[in-house]
């Protein structure tokens, strides 16, 4: 399985706009983060994880041709304001499968209702299958299964993803160790760390390499990186072995 990563960066992205922070202002090509977002596929099967504002950027970028579906982690704008730019997709594929809570899903419905409209529906607008993730009820997404882990963002459900040996979860603050264990035996994680100083709804460093010491994984990427962080090359003089920074367009094979 490959997985790239689209963005790496918190819900403003890096630079932020008209911010003279010295992390914005890098050179550094690590230094600069789209909206958190990866793409995986294997043997003829795509998948993107969460539809930010840089869906189209990361398309193209990324050279991805095909999307057999989104998997929605939860409904913030920074995870989901790309749905209009599925178009493209839509005309060479058809409706396009999009996976989510229910919570999820009824929200997307309202601030895209002319995605989700059935009658009279206006023949450019994006087309989609909604698709119900359920906690504790894996579901098929391609030829492989995906299990939901429930974890909290602050005092929101959000849902990470498990598909064989590897799992992606963010924007998590806390999660139970019933979820925890779903996690046993994954060799590659992905996870939130947004930066060093305490957040109220994401892990900061410190809880990110609490939660690795409790997962252990063989390889962790860190992801949903805010500027305050630093410079990518200094975060990662400061980490374990095993656990890298994530950069946008970096890419990985399980």
């Amino acid at each position: 399985m490959n997985v790239y990563f689209l963005g790496t960066g918190t819900s403003q992205g890096i630079p932020v706009i008209g911010s003279h922070h010295p992390v914005c202002l890098s050179s550094d090509p690590k230094d600069k983060r789209l909206r958190v977002s990866i793409w995986i596929s294997w043997e003829g099967h795509s998948f993107v994880v969460d539809c930010g504002p840089d869906f189209r950027q990361q398309m193209l970028t990324s050279g991805c041709q095909r999307v057999d579906g989104i998997v929605y982690t939860h409904e913030h704008s920074d995870h989901t304001a790309g749905m209009d730019d599925i178009r493209p997709f839509n005309f060479r594929q058809g409706d396009m499968p999009v996976y989510g809570h229910k919570r999820v899903l009824d929200n997307l419905a309202r601030r895209f209702d002319y995605v989700f409209e059935t009658e009279n529906k206006y023949p450019g607008a994006p087309s989609v299958i909604p698709i119900e993730v359920v906690n504790n009820q894996p579901f098929a997404l391609g030829d492989k299964t995906a299990i939901p882990i429930n974890v909290m963002h602050g005092n929101l459900q959000v849902f990470g993803y498990r598909i064989d040996d590897f799992a992606y979860l963010t924007d998590v603050k806390t999660i139970e160790a019933s979820e925890i264990d779903k996690l046993k035996g994954v060799k590659v994680l992905v996870v939130n760390a947004l930066r060093e100083e305490a957040h109220h709804s994401h892990f900061n460093l410190q809880e990110a390499l609490d939660f690795i010491t409790l997962v252990r994984p063989e390889r962790t990427y860190l992801t949903h990186i805010s500027h305050t962080f630093g410079f990518h090359a200094e975060i990662q003089s400061k980490l374990p072995e095993n656990v890298f920074v994530a950069y946008d367009n970096l890419a990985i094979t399980i």
